[in-house]
Parts: C-alpha cells; sequence; structure tokens
C-alpha cells in the first residue's frame, strides 16, 4: 500500500477572500430532549462555481442562495473521492476507500456494492431509534444483499446507478448515446430531445422496480413528492428521522432541460440547474412547514463538474488547475486537482446553525457521518477507524478549524486502487502547485524554504495515515461482473422494459 513522490508539488490554497468573521452563537434555550431530524442531500457532480452564492456569475440558484443566506456556507468543503461511488461510499461510512473498499465505480453488471461488513450511517441510526429514507441515485450496489433496503433505509424511491448508465436496445451497457462534446452544428440546443432517453434504467420503491424505463422527464418532480411525502410521513410518526437524497443532477442533462421552449433561453445545463434548485427548494420549504426547529438539512456535492461533457457540465469556478489543463488533461471530476473535489456546501438549521455566515474550515464529505451521529447521540461503529471529524463546533459558531490534514485518493477509472495521490496539509497540497493559486498553475520553488520546510510535514502525515489503515479492518469490495446481476423488470426481454404503477407510502 505504498505512496510514490515522483514528483512533487506544492499549493497553497486560497480562500478566495470570503473570509467573514465566525460569528458567535448562542442556543436559543437547552436542547431539545427530542433527537433532531436529518435530511441530507448530494447533488452529482455540481461544480463549485454551479452555486451563486460561491460564485456571482451563477445566477440559477436561487433557492440554494436563499439557503445559504439563512445558514452557513462552507468555501473548503470537499469531497471524499472525486468520482460517484467512492464518495456516496465515504458519506455513508466516514471513512476512505481504503478502508472501505469502494475505490471506483460500480456498473450496470456489477455483482457486489459497498462491503457488507461495513455499517452504514442508515443502520446506525436505525438503531438509535429514527426512521430511515433514501431517495435517488444509490450506486453502491444493487444486487441482493447490495440494495438500500439492506443497509439501513426503511424506504427507498429511486435508481440504482447513473442516469446515463442501463441497458439500451442497440448497442449495449453504459453507452450514453448523446456526443460527450457537442459543438458547432452539432451543439447541445440542437440535441435530440430523447439524447439520454433511451436506456432502459430501472425505478425502484422499496424492493420492487416500479417502472423500465423511468420517465427522466418527471424524476425530479416525482423524487420532489417522494421526498416531501417521507418528510410529512415520518414527522407524523413522532420519530426522528434521516433522509439522504441523492438527486440526479447535475451528471447530464434529463430530458426536458436539453432543449428549452425559447432558444434564447438558458443553456442545457443552466436549465437542469434551475432544475435542481427547485427541487432542493421544494424539499427545504416541506421541512419549513413541518419540522424547521428541530431539522439539520445538509446540501453538499459528490465531486466536481464532469469537464470531458463540455458546455454539459458545470462550472469550476476559479479552480481552474491550470498546471495540470496547459498540458492537456482535465482537472475536474475523476481528478485530484481542486475542482475535482472542493463542492459546494451548506447547512441549515435554524436557532441551530446561525444564519449567514461563511466558513473557512477545511471540512469534508467525510465528516457527515461522525457529525450526524454525534448530533443523534447515537454510537460510532466499535471496532474501526474514521476519517471524518465531528464538525459541530464549526456548524454552530465555534473556532474549530477543521481538519488540518485531508488526503485525496484516485478514484477516476475502473482499476484504481484509491490511492491517497493527493495530501491537503492546511493551506498546502503536495503533488500541487503553489501559494495563493487558486488556478493551480505555477509550482513552489522546488529548493525554497516553504518547500523544504512542508514536504517533510506531509511525508510524515501520510506515513501516519498509511500506518493507520494497516492496523484498521479494511473491506474489500467486490468488484466482479455478470450480466444476470443487471436490474430488469422482465429478465426474458434483453432490454428489460416494462410498464409499472407506483406504489404509495414507506413503511
Amino acid at each position: 500500500m505504498g505512496w510514490l513522490f515522483p514528483k512533487v508539488l506544492l499549493v497553497g490554497v486560497s480562500f478566495l477572500g470570503f473570509l467573514y468573521p465566525l460569528v458567535e452563537f448562542c442556543f436559543r434555550g437547552k436542547m431539545r430532549d427530542q433527537k433532531p431530524n436529518f435530511v441530507i442531500i448530494l447533488a452529482d457532480d455540481m461544480g463549485w462555481g454551479d452555486l451563486g452564492a460561491n460564485w456571482a456569475e451563477t445566477k440559477d440558484t436561487v433557492n440554494l442562495d436563499k439557503m445559504a443566506a439563512e445558514g452557513m456556507r462552507f468555501v473548503d468543503f470537499h469531497a471524499a473521492a472525486s468520482t460517484c461511488s467512492p464518495s456516496r461510499a465515504s458519506l455513508l461510512t466516514g471513512r476512505l476507500g481504503l478502508r472501505n473498499g469502494v475505490t471506483h465505480n460500480f456498473a450496470v453488471t456489477s455483482v457486489g456494492g459497498l462491503p457488507l461488513n461495513e455499517t452504514t450511517l442508515g443502520e446506525v441510526l436505525q438503531r438509535a431509534g429514527y426512521v430511515t429514507g433514501m431517495i435517488g441515485k444509490w450506486h453502491l450496489g444493487h444486487h441482493g444483499s447490495y440494495h438500500p433496503n439492506f443497509r439501513g433505509f426503511d424506504y427507498y424511491f429511486g435508481i440504482p446507478y447513473s442516469h446515463d448508465m442501463g441497458c439500451t436496445d442497440s448497442p449495449g451497457y453504459n453507452h450514453p448515446p448523446c456526443p460527450a462534446c457537442p459543438r458547432g452544428n452539432g451543439s447541445s440546443r440542437r440535441l435530440q430531445r430523447d439524447c439520454y432517453a433511451d436506456l432502459a434504467l430501472p425505478l425502484y420503491e422499496n424492493l420492487a422496480i416500479v417502472a423500465q424505463p423511468v420517465d427522466l422527464r418527471g424524476l425530479a418532480q416525482k423524487y420532489a413528492e417522494k421526498a416531501t411525502q417521507f418528510i410529512q410521513q415520518a414527522s407524523s410518526s413522532g420519530k426522528p428521522f434521516l433522509l439522504y437524497v441523492g438527486l440526479a443532477h447535475m451528471h447530464v442533462p434529463l430530458p426536458g432541460t436539453l432543449l428549452p421552449a425559447d432558444p434564447r433561453g438558458p443553456t442545457p445545463y443552466r436549465a437542469g440547474l434551475r432544475e435542481m434548485d427547485s427541487l432542493v427548494g421544494q424539499i427545504k420549504d416541506k421541512i419549513d412547514r413541518t419540522a424547521k426547529e428541530n431539522t439539520f438539512l445538509w446540501f453538499t456535492g459528490d465531486n466536481g463538474p464532469w469537464a470531458q461533457k463540455c458546455e454539459l457540465a458545470g462550472s469550476v469556478g476559479p479552480f481552474t488547475g491550470s498546471w495540470q489543463t496547459h498540458r492537456g488533461g482535465s482537472a475536474a471530476k475523476q481528478t485530484t486537482w481542486e475542482a475535482g473535489h472542493r463542492v459546494p456546501a451548506l447547512a441549515y438549521w435554524p436557532g441551530r446553525v446561525p444564519a449567514n455566515v461563511t466558513s473557512t474550515a477545511l471540512l469534508s464529505v467525510l465528516d457527515i457521518f461522525p457529525t450526524v451521529v454525534a448530533l443523534a447521540r447515537a454510537s460510532l461503529p466499535l471496532g474501526r477507524h474514521f476519517d471524518g471529524l465531528d464538525a459541530s463546533k464549526v456548524l454552530f459558531g465555534g473556532p474549530q478549524p477543521g481538519h488540518r490534514v485531508l488526503f485525496h485518493p484516485n478514484s477516476g477509472a475502473a482499476g484504481e486502487d484509491g490511492a491517497l495521490q493527493t495530501v491537503r496539509l492546511q493551506r498546502h497540497k503536495a503533488f500541487y502547485v503553489t501559494e495563493d493559486d487558486m488556478a493551480e498553475g505555477m509550482p513552489l520553488e522546488r529548493g525554497s524554504a516553504e518547500y523544504q520546510t512542508v514536504l517533510p510535514e506531509v511525508r510524515k502525515v501520510l506515513a501516519d495515515v498509511l500506518q493507520d489503515v494497516a492496523n484498521d479492518n479494511i473491506s474489500s469490495a467486490d468488484y466482479s461482473q455478470d450480466p444476470s446481476a443487471t436490474p430488469c423488470c422482465n429478465p426474458c426481454r434483453v432490454a428489460c422494459r416494462c410498464q409499472a404503477v407506483y406504489q404509495t407510502g414507506f413503511p
């Protein structure tokens, strides 16, 4: 499990000037005996610059910007990996892929998923008396016991993996029919309306496939309906609840956002961003009407934008990774350059989380697990080590700086082992480039005093974490594939297509 420094580059990470003072905040009265509810919303491939509160050029996130004004915005918040499955596994376990075994994405035909000996956040909160629900993209295994209903969620409604994965009549698996980079005469505004609609993608409600192919045009609204229904019914049950929402946005545009009715209207990506913002707004409005004072809403992303999709990808903001991109490579999703893992993040809990505060604390998706467990007054699983920290002090306006050290694993392609490719040490990154250089464009001088001072620290913290991993209980994910593992409503039909009726309610 070695880690090589074939050429070490260091970067100092700027905080963009958003250095608002951290306000003092006092709780209004004593903490209720009632346990808090939690709603975690995870956007897919959303760029740091896609949030208007982060990047003034973005004008399409009215509801999220309002949430930022009413809560806390994090400007130095990071995904635990730079692609889908590893990031989601870390959110639900608080552990890096080197520990939980999930180092790259699962496929349509994957037999396995998040290892069954890993304990999920849903399982921890179930044992603490919570009603748990998961809505949206799962992508942690769909075959057998890897299904969400067996991984700590009482209710599940959603798709098993990304909405551009699935069986097609022709030519086969995981074949997005849209061109990766539509340009000129093939611009995204002229794409066929059904560009991403011909995949026989299954939609689950609990263990049943209720539609295949799912109607992607109505998926966002269906998620909003199911989420608000869950919040209402869970609140009425008298039990605390956990709702985890894995959005389809902004992976690739959903049908209906590809061809705006008005050619002068927003681009397909901007139309999708507005649709996502509306969906989040509906969930937040339901919380405000139902359980506002006792519900903690956490919004963030699983990784940065998918640069290979060109104008169908999101905004990296100032994090251009110019040293990398000048050499012909991507610096966003599937990389450990800053835009690959720095993601938007908001915390909203009226009366608990102070309003209109910008935090510069170095935090991660890894922190969601231990923070929620602590706030729920539950216990962390025994016999394993965690890479996240309890960020409660930051959330409630305290002086905690967050992580001193954060690790970014490789996780962009099949076969990658989750090795810790990049080390963030306070304001520096090993493997990266310069001080106060958001574009990551110029390396520190290798002979400089700063370089010589930081490099030994980086090597030490890396050696320490690798030793810690070696002493931990490590899981191994099954990445074997078998076509029979493909979800299908009718195994007799190659394309797996059926019609079904939605169920209602949850257990």
